[in-house]
């Protein structure tokens, strides 16, 4: 199995397929399988060498329980020391939701490793995250389940998912989630060309759209009906889109 030490940190990774290095990068509380289950790397590494990482505190990577592990400095080196690891200069990434943050702290600190920039349900801006660590302070007490209150604000949890919320790790997830500066200074410094999708009912989308006019070379797609969890679980509809944003092609001329 494969991982990389960084500083102590063991990050677990998945190396997939033959072509152009695309990272694939989760979201809180998820990991690399949720990307396999969902269908996503079943499509991609026909195309690309598909670069799955478990972000700390999650998956098979180490969970430090200290605030301090998971600044997001340390996040953004997480990756490149996997890109290191697989001697990999300059890669496509892709993040959803917490993998979009980091893919953003990226384009801020190491904006030379990026070839294309896709980034799923996140925005750039500051952002409150009580809620979240309120939820996971109840179920550390013995109070609602993690997986039932997200299910109350986002029913679309899929069935594994939800039992592998159950197995979380809730002293790493409770230090994984600090309140967030913005990085809405960075927006058009981004060289790398920029695909920024998102559902229509996911809370993100009014700052998404916010974000969009201010990178350079952007696209922004908006997914009718989709809530948060339901953009990244319905692949069939964001695939072709991205599949077409890092191929370099428009979609239909194949």
């Amino acid at each position: 199995m494969p991982y990389v030490n960084n500083s102590g940190v063991r990050i677990h990774f998945e190396v997939e397929g033959d072509g152009p290095p695309l990272v694939l990068q989760h979201g809180l509380t998820q990991c690399t399988l949720d990307w396999i289950e969902c269908g996503y790397v079943a499509s991609l590494r026909s195309h690309f060498r598909v670069i799955l990482i478990d972000a700390r505190g999650h998956g098979q990577s180490d969970k430090p329980h200290d605030a301090a592990s998971y600044n997001l400095s340390l996040r953004v080196s997480d990756v490149t020391a996997v890109l290191d690891a697989l001697d990999v200069a300059r890669a496509n990434y892709w993040g959803y939701s917490m993998g979009g943050y980091i893919g953003f702290g990226l384009a801020k600190f190491c904006p030379a490793r990026l070839d294309h920039l896709v980034i799923g349900g996140q925005h750039p801006y500051a952002r409150d995250q009580s809620v979240f660590r309120g939820w996971v302070a109840a179920a550390m007490s013995g109070g609602t389940p993690l997986e039932v209150a997200i299910a109350d604000t986002d029913p679309s949890l899929t069935e594994r998912y939800t039992n592998r919320l159950r197995g979380a790790d809730l002293s790493a997830l409770l230090a994984a989630t600090p309140d967030r500066g913005t990085m809405e200074d960075i927006l058009p410094n981004i060289a790398a060309p920029c695909y920024l999708y998102v559902g229509e009912e996911d809370p993100a989308l009014s700052q998404v759209r916010s974000a969009a006019p201010h990178i350079p070379n952007v696209r922004l797609v908006t997914l009718p009906g989709l809530t948060h969890l339901g953009a990244f679980n319905e692949s069939q509809i964001v695939l072709p889109g991205v599949t077409g944003f890092l191929r370099g092609i428009e979609l239909g001329k194949e």
